[in-house]
């Protein structure tokens, strides 16, 4: 997505002076998208954090734990964030997937994981029903936390740069519009994460990982 992000701004004239009045204006460069694998992940963020200083690293990682690299670059995390919604086979799936996380990986003690957290994404409709309440009791009996703030389900949420240099959305370059960001409930999850993390110790080269890309996204662009 970084490199379709560059290659607007390259062909666009409108991108082109957004993104220079917006880096001169908070006079910091775009924070740095590594492509890597599941076996180099760990090293590639040691070499990326050791060039500058980071807050926080993002890693998106596959959704399965039957690869030994997988394993041993969740374990070097220290927040693990869930993306749940109230399909059952995806709700299943990923409730097993986070299961063996706490089970096999955190029980083991050989871990950096401090906890772990399942959110709520594309929830239908404005407030949650009934249904999720259920779903919760179930997810706490698993012996497992849900986050407070949901994502709800839009279209607006699945736009990247627009050809006509009109309201942003995904991007890892530029923030997403205050127009379309208006009931997304983005800027409470990332206050309800920065908040959780924060009491986990020194908010300093923390490493995430978060199971769905587009979040991740969402989440870098607002936390810098």
């Amino acid at each position: 997505m970084r490199r379709r992000d560059l290659k607007q701004i390259k062909d666009d004239e409108y991108y082109r002076g957004l993104a220079y009045a917006q880096f001169t204006r908070i006079n910091k460069k775009a924070y740095p998208v590594i492509e890597s694998s599941t076996e180099r992940s760990i090293e590639d963020a040691e070499r990326i954090t050791s060039q500058a200083a980071f807050d926080i690293v993002f890693f998106d990682l596959p959704g399965t734990v039957n690869n030994p690299s997988v394993i041993r670059a969740l374990s070097n995390m220290d927040y693990i964030f869930a993306p749940i919604s109230a399909d059952r086979v995806v709700l299943e799936s990923t409730l097993r997937y986070m299961t063996v996380v706490n089970d096999v990986i955190c029980k083991t003690g050989v871990t950096n994981i401090k906890d772990t957290y399942q959110v709520w994404n594309m929830v239908d409709g404005r407030e949650k029903t009934a249904l999720y309440e259920i779903y919760e009791q179930v997810i706490g009996a698993l012996g497992l936390k849900v986050l407070k703030t949901f994502i709800p389900d839009s279209l607006r949420f699945h736009k990247e740069l627009p050809a006509s240099g009109r309201s942003l959305s995904r991007s890892t370059l530029f923030p997403a519009e205050w127009s379309v960001l208006r009931g997304s409930n983005t800027e409470q999850l990332t206050q309800e994460i920065l908040t959780l993390i924060s009491k986990g110790g020194d908010l300093h080269c923390v490493h995430l990982f978060v199971v769905h890309v587009v979040i991740i996204e969402a989440y870098s662009v607002l936390l810098g």
